[in-house]
């Protein structure tokens, strides 16, 4: 007998056409060499840990009964993807996860043929899942698409309107719900007790009696001789009935981390004539890994971290979080005015609204993932005398459009909008990106929308913000430290529509938006070094526009420049706007304008993104030469080169 370890079973496994060649008393093995690898793998990249490490049982039950790529595997949110990735070629670069140029933290169509459909919002996999399905039912194909959404998802009315129209689909359509009892904070609202309640009143079924429940929905030949089991296991006291009445079969609830009762459920799921059908698991959110397990939330985002002992690498010590800023100063005007109160949509600790809820907690809401609801819930407290902030990040912000417009915009109600995560985020890449904000709340009657340039400006925002009401007023702010600025004691109120000249020179003026503003003045000392004489304004309002500190600035340069952290259609298209009203450009005016790329950037550090989009010093003054170079005469000798 050879003294050789046997090789792991996850080294044979390349695709899930690997996987299926094991027999069923192998996965036990695979699933705990599979956890042990998105362990390791999340320890050395970081990112999202413990909901992956709650799905590796049923990621692997998935793969080995379905036909995947065929059948249609959709991850809600896509948080969760570690181990599938593993599972479907990608194991190899495992270890680049949220790395400039290597796998994305979430799904991705691009990636691979086992990420159908794109996903890092929540809430969109049933309805991704039913498109599939009925395509399938259309054309004639029996293939399946599969929607697995965590519990904390079925907070959001998105799912519930899918689930409204699956029945449709018929048996190609099948959903899995993910019930770990968490998401990122806690799940909330109705269904939450709803899921507790079904849990705690009963025991997991055993795979016979799911068997029993599913006897009408397998093959018709076994269908007659099971209906009286059948009909004996529908009469008994089962929790289903919300599921039931929106047109699914109902399974449940299942131990998702027992595989000898995944698999043949599953089986008998895939091969049902009727549906479509609904499989109620429940697993445990970091699972398997001690560390994670005890945590609160789970090591739902992690650092890297030492594997043995759970112990996260620690930032160097540096300024606040903007999000720790904006939640401090939100506590302070707590404290003067008993109106102030705070939604968030299940976001406390990423948003700082965690800070007011210990604070006041009577005046804190969070109610889960469901934007669209806290926007106009937002507008109806403001409609009653309250002063809403409604504390959302930048590309979550993008899913309520609608009621921003329609119920806080047309009625001129003063909900605060406290954005977070605007411009480019890093590591989450394109999904998670704050690009768009300024050109699509610049853009509507009634808005306020500033950006802070530092944490002390937006300790001044936050303050503003809380004092205006005369209608809707919003503040955005980047992931990340501020930059070391100190904070004030006492915040001012800022005149609205007001901004400020930092710099003051005669030649090149630099007119920036948001935390741009650093490299503005980097810019600067460039373009002095040159010979060129430069002014710079933080104009801290994207609407109302500073129109005579821009008129001046455009009238008495060489040459403007505007810099923001936003995609075509904020800033410079609002400033270019005013120049041509006015008739400054037939004047001969140099106005350029800096913002993102037209363009989804992907994941890497935010410095090189910002590079990449060319939103630092040396683009700035890059750009400043070449306008300048239509008209040489303006251009200093030592400035030509």
């Amino acid at each position: 007998m050879s003294d050789l370890p046997a090789t792991p079973l996850l080294d044979t496994v390349k695709t899930p056409d690997d996987l299926r060649k094991l027999k069923p008393e192998q996965l036990r093995q695979l699933a705990d060499e599979l956890r042990a690898e998105t362990i390791s793998a999340v320890g050395t990249t970081g990112g999202h840990l413990g909901s992956g490490l709650g799905v590796v049982e049923l990621t692997v039950a998935i793969h080995y009964v379905f036909d995947t790529p065929t059948d249609r595997l959709i991850w809600d949110v896509g948080h969760q993807c570690y181990p599938h990735k593993i599972l479907t070629g990608r194991r190899d670069r495992i270890r680049t996860l949220r790395q400039g140029g290597g796998l994305s933290g979430f799904t991705k169509r691009t990636e691979s043929e086992y990420d159908p459909f794109g996903a890092a919002h929540s809430s969109t996999s049933i309805s991704a899942a039913l498109g599939f399905a009925t395509a399938n039912r259309l054309s004639g194909s029996p293939s399946k698409a599969i929607a697995v959404i965590g519990d904390g998802s079925m907070s959001a009315g998105m799912a519930y309107e899918a689930m409204n129209n699956a029945e449709a689909a018929g048996n190609r359509l099948v959903v899995i719900l993910n019930d770990n009892d968490m998401s990122i904070a806690p799940p909330v609202g109705g269904l939450s007790a709803y899921l507790s309640r079904m849990v705690s009143s009963r025991e997991f079924l055993g795979v016979r009696e799911v068997l029993k429940r599913l006897a009408r929905r397998l093959p018709r030949p076994l269908h007659k001789a099971a209906r009286k089991t059948d009909e004996y296991a529908r009469g008994m006291t089962m929790g289903g009935t919300l599921f039931e009445e929106l047109g699914f079969y109902y399974v449940g609830p299942i131990d998702g981390h027992n595989l000898e009762h995944l698999i043949p459920v599953l089986e008998n799921v895939r091969d049902a004539e009727e549906g479509p059908i609904l499989v109620h698991v429940v697993t445990k959110k970091g699972k398997g890994y001690a560390p994670a397990e005890a945590a609160a939330d789970k090591y739902h985002g992690v650092q890297k971290f030492d594997v043995i002992t759970g112990a996260q690498a620690k930032a160097p010590p540096g300024p606040p979080a903007y999000q720790n800023v904006f939640g401090d100063q939100l506590v302070k005007e707590g404290q003067r005015d008993p109106t102030i109160v705070a939604i968030t949509a299940a976001m406390p600790s990423g948003t700082g609204v965690d800070r007011f809820a210990k604070a006041f907690p009577d005046r804190t809401f969070d109610v889960g993932i469901a934007e669209q609801h806290a926007v106009t819930f937002a507008a109806g407290l403001a409609a009653q005398g309250m002063r809403p902030f409604c504390a959302i990040y930048s590309t979550f912000l993008q899913r309520a459009y609608d009621q921003v417009v329609h119920d806080v915009a047309i009625q001129n109600l003063p909900v605060r909008f406290a954005i977070d995560r605007a411009g480019l985020v890093g590591a989450d890449g394109a999904t998670h990106a704050g690009s768009f904000d300024v050109t699509y709340l610049a853009t509507l009657p009634n808005f306020v929308v500033m950006a802070a340039a530092d944490e002390a400006e937006l300790v001044h925002m936050t303050h503003t913000a809380a004092l205006h009401d005369s209608g809707p007023i919003a503040v955005r702010y980047p992931r990340g430290n501020g930059t070391g600025v100190s904070l004030p004691e006492t915040p001012q109120r800022l005149e609205i529509g007001k901004g400020r000249l930092v710099r003051e020179g005669k030649t090149v003026a630099i007119l920036s938006l948001g935390t741009r503003l650093a490299e503005a003045l980097k810019a600067a000392d460039v373009l002095e070094a040159k010979g060129l004489s430069t002014s710079v304004a933080d104009l801290r309002f994207a609407k109302p526009l500073d129109e005579a500190l821009i008129r001046r600035l455009l009238t008495t340069h060489e040459v403007a420049v505007t810099i923001e952290e936003n995609a075509v259609g904020g800033l410079g298209a609002h400033v270019l706007t005013l120049a041509s009203d006015e008739g400054l450009i037939d004047a001969g005016l140099r106005l350029r304008t800096m913002r993102l790329p037209d363009v989804f950037q992907d994941q890497d550090k935010p410095e090189v993104q910002y590079a990449e989009a060319g939103l630092d010093a040396d683009h700035i003054v890059e750009t400043v030469l070449k306008a300048l170079r239509h008209n040489s005469a303006a251009v200093p000798e030592g400035a030509r080169a």
